[in-house]
């Protein structure tokens, strides 16, 4: 008895071909009738040992050379993606060597560059509450976003803060969004291969998504939407599975769940992740797989507001801060202007985007619009059907005319803008290499397309390392951080009572004044608070004139024209101390009191 088995990947790949779902067995038995027949075993479904008769499916011909004399060519079968990555050394070998190039270019100069945020400050000081058991946040939470993005941090720097306690700063902490970098990148090239890439065409993407100045940037910094994203591409990892196993589509469900309560944004990625999940699943079980999906995704995403009942905060009420009011804030915050607007807040977040990186924002996002409006030809667009999607969706929302539009918008996006345009540049190589290719073709035609290959490589090649490498040289040479630090130290070593004294500061710098000996909370006030946390304004009865320093770094000055008591600090205030030039100082402002005595 004979028997072949065939396993196919159930994806279509970016070299034109379609590949079917399911395992299939074909068998003969010498002495029968001859008649071969087709079973479809349940492996895909996550169901094994048994297996059901389906209806059959068309034979493979056997793959034999060209008949004397016919001329026709053989035909090939194109490499399937391999099911696991650690099945293929050649797989292992190229995402080990990329990642290795990633993170050293990441990595290199992380604390100083780019210029410390208040974002980063409050995150990392709402995970150090947690660790010291503070609570949910270093003051009051007011469900501005879920809380488990900075627990997650908290867990990462648990090991570093409890051996080195000073170390809990921005700067030195930068060091954990290394990891969280590594396996994004790793996810985006499983994520290649799953939808079916060429091997080169994956290590493309996972190299766009590393390498581009934008990521080298924004992926550096403590960011929430950096977390988010790993655990999105997780889910489209499992989504996307070969295997199609009911347990890969319900920890799809769980990893989508855990990015919205890391980043609530998250959740309008979900329409795309539920079409992957469609695409990639079994006929037989498609229907289970999704409702599994979309029911632990549910179910986990309900915790957030059960916790917020269970504290009796969901809704507002006298005296407390409420899930409610969180939301409506978030929904209701001032737009930043329409993104075409020159002049808006959103056209300056769009050229600072394009000031690192012209090529993936513009290319991925053409290559998506594309992908989508030939979905019902183009076989790589059915295979990059999620990713593009993903594109779409983030690219309607950022277009919104009164919305607004932060500086990390685009990191949701990265990962997906760089499959999408690897996809697109497989699809170009294909057809200038082996479409429309027959047994006539001359020689001299071939090489003529390995020309043209190669020309379109380098003149690829010749438009975007020039303008990544000036980025990534920033990235690794500057230091923007100097008067941060010096700001800091200055505090640290100038200030006779640091535990007696109260100081404006933001978040930035928050952790560090609390290493130095100031009282965390009311004694170094992140400079919001001043004003719009009352468990703070309580203690300050006569307003700014209950202070003694302000460090008015650029986000203390920008934001202190809607602070009523910031903005007097600062104007009642004189420089004792400045730190670097132009916009970018930091300046430690003494409060001058008048009219009475502190």
């Amino acid at each position: 008895m004979t028997a072949a088995r065939n396993r196919t990947a159930g994806t279509t790949g970016a070299d034109g071909t379609t590949r079917t779902a399911g395992s299939t067995r074909t068998a003969g038995t010498a002495g029968t009738t001859g008649t071969d027949r087709t079973v479809e075993t349940t492996e895909a479904a996550g169901i094994t040992g048994t297996a059901k008769t389906a209806e059959p499916l068309p034979k493979v011909p056997a793959q034999r050379g060209p008949a004397p004399g016919t001329g026709h060519t053989r035909t090939r079968r194109p490499p399937e993606p391999p099911s696991r990555l650690r099945s293929s050394r050649s797989d292992l070998l190229l995402c080990g060597v990329l990642l290795v190039a990633i993170l050293v270019v990441q990595g290199w100069n992380i604390g100083s560059y780019p210029t410390l945020s208040d974002d980063e400050g409050t995150y990392l000081a709402q995970a150090w509450a947690v660790q010291e058991g503070r609570g949910l946040a270093h003051y009051t939470y007011w469900y501005d976003h879920p809380p488990l993005g900075w627990i997650q941090l908290a867990v990462l720097t648990w090991i570093p803060a409890m051996i080195s306690p000073e170390s809990m700063t921005v700067g030195t902490m930068r060091g954990v969004m290394l990891l969280i970098s590594g396996i994004s990148a790793v996810l985006v090239y499983v994520l290649g291969r799953r939808f079916a890439l060429p091997r080169w065409a994956a290590g493309l993407g996972m190299l766009l998504f590393g390498l581009s100045p934008l990521s080298v940037v924004l992926q550096r910094e403590i960011f929430l939407d950096n977390l988010a994203v790993m655990w999105t591409l997780l889910a489209f990892t499992l989504a996307a599975s070969p295997n199609r196993h009911l347990w890969h589509h319900f920890g799809a469900g769980i990893a989508a769940a855990t990015a919205v309560l890391t980043k609530e944004t998250m959740l309008v990625v979900l329409p795309a992740l539920f079409v992957t999940a469609w695409l990639h699943s079994h006929r037989d079980t498609r229907k289970f797989a999704l409702t599994g999906a979309v029911t632990a995704c549910t179910l986990i995403g309900f915790s957030y507001p059960l916790f917020a009942l269970l504290k009796g905060e969901l809704f507002p009420g006298g005296g407390h801060v409420s899930l409610w009011e969180g939301v409506q804030y978030q929904l209701t915050r001032p737009g930043s202007g329409f993104i075409l607007d020159q002049g808006s807040g959103s056209w300056g977040v769009l050229q600072s985007w394009l000031y690192y990186d012209r090529v993936l924002p513009l290319g991925g996002l053409a290559g998506a619009l594309l992908l989508l409006a030939t979905w019902r030809w183009s076989v790589t667009a059915r295979a990059l059907a999620g990713p593009a999607l993903t594109v779409a969706i983030l690219a309607a929302l950022a277009l919104r005319p009164s919305g607004y539009l932060p500086a990390m918008y685009v990191i949701q996006a990265l990962p997906f803008l760089a499959l999408v345009l690897a996809g697109g540049t497989a699809s170009v190589a294909h057809a200038v290499l082996r479409r429309w290719r027959s047994s006539a073709e001359h020689r001299a035609v071939g090489y003529a397309r390995y020309a043209l290959a190669v020309t379109l490589a380098f003149a690829a090649c010749a438009y975007v390392v020039p303008r990544w490498y000036d980025g990534a040289r920033t990235a690794v040479t500057a230091d923007a951080n100097a008067p941060y630090e010096a700001a800091s130290h200055w505090m640290a070593t100038e200030v006779a009572d640091p535990g007696g004294t109260r100081v404006l500061v933001d978040d930035a710098m928050w952790l560090d004044l609390v290493h130095a000996g100031y009282r965390p909370g009311l004694g170094v006030i992140w400079f919001y608070k001043a004003d719009l946390d009352p468990a703070v304004t309580k203690t300050m009865p006569r307003g700014w004139r209950d202070l003694d320093y302000v460090v008015a770094s650029p986000t203390v000055r920008r934001d202190a024209v809607d602070l009523p008591n910031v903005k007097a600090a600062i104007e009642h205030s004189e420089p004792v101390a400045v730190f670097g030039t132009g916009a970018d100082r930091v300046e430690i402002r003494q409060v001058v009191a008048t009219g009475g005595t502190r």
